[in-house]
């Protein structure tokens, strides 16, 4: 019997032209999902006649409460090599959980594009040009000898680092657990604490992982600390800024903006306020998305399906710390 593979949140629909998937295509037929599932009901339901799935990042919860409604399931391949939203109890169902490689790149270069959009009010600028508007409606931020604040100083914001260097920019870094030996790797200075990091930064960039610790890390109260003159950048996860308080800032005018590629819900609703917040550039969560890092996932979503298939799964997921 042929199995069935199911790609979910193939936005773009390019997930079996991204890639090559004839090494399976005798033993599977695939069928991909451009919409979005946010129902449990409707995804078991979807997933029913499922075998394989194959899902991007974290944007599918997969809770041991959906697995055991679907009894046909016996492959999930997930994007990158962790995942905090698949129930590892899957196991015990005999789901297989696998992963796939993923680049810094793509992530690093957005950052990068969000912060110099910002920077120089390009989209205000070149949609007042498109539309007969204004001609120069905005002064830009320099960057050359202003202060980049980072926190976080792992595999991405060591390189977001080294871009700022190039940039002629002083880069500080801070995290609960960043060492003064990482900061002197980078070429960064350590910042002595959080607080003295946002006061004092002209953009700061947020590279964190979601954890217990970082939930909710920029408040009220640590927004408050930023310049009015500064930018907020947040690639990472939305969950480490305060929504409603990052709402509040843009709307009073307390910071000059922030550009953000990360949200609490994802699709964003079309009437959630992140949608139409003055001075804030958004971006639909484009950190990973480009047309290397796809066909690395696709590609090696692949090569996972064909050596479970032939009883030698590849790159399984460990379970997340407890």
């Amino acid at each position: 019997m042929r199995l069935r593979c199911a790609v979910l949140d193939d936005f773009q629909q390019v997930a079996t032209e991204i890639a090559d998937w004839s090494p399976v295509a005798d033993a599977v037929d695939v069928v991909s999902f451009r919409t979005h599932f946010t129902d449990e009901d409707a995804l078991a339901s979807a997933l029913a006649d499922i075998d394989i799935v194959v899902t991007l990042r974290e944007r599918v919860a997969f809770p041991a409460s959906l697995i055991a409604r679907l009894p046909r399931l016996k492959l999930i391949v997930a994007s990158g090599m962790r995942n905090s939203v698949i129930d590892y109890a899957a196991e015990a169902h005999g789901v297989t959980v696998c992963g796939t490689a993923s680049s810094s790149t793509p992530p690093v270069e957005l950052t990068w594009a969000l912060l110099l959009g910002l920077a120089r009010g390009l989209v205000q600028e070149s949609n007042a040009l498109r539309e007969g508007g204004p001609w120069q409606q905005t002064v830009g931020a320099d960057l050359h000898g202003r202060r980049l604040g980072l926190l976080g100083l792992g595999k991405i914001g060591g390189r977001v680092a080294r871009v700022g260097l190039a940039f002629g920019m002083r880069v500080s870094a801070w995290s609960q657990n960043l060492t003064r030996e990482r900061a002197d790797e980078v070429g960064v200075e350590l910042a002595p604490s959080k607080e003295e990091l946002l006061a004092n930064a002209d953009f700061v960039s947020v590279h964190l992982a979601l954890g217990d610790r970082t939930r909710g890390l920029l408040g009220p109260a640590e927004l408050a600390l930023l310049k009015p003159t500064a930018y907020l950048i947040n690639t990472s996860r939305a969950a480490i800024v305060d929504q409603e308080a990052l709402l509040d800032a843009l709307r009073e005018g307390r910071i000059a903006g922030a550009g953000v590629d990360v949200f609490d819900t994802e699709p964003l609703p079309a009437g959630h306020p992140m949608r139409t917040a003055p001075r804030l550039l958004a971006t639909p969560h484009l950190g990973y998305v480009s047309r290397a890092n796809y066909a690395t996932y696709y590609g090696q979503a692949v090569e996972a399906i064909r050596a479970y298939l032939a009883g030698s799964p590849v790159r399984r997921l460990p379970a997340p710390p407890a």
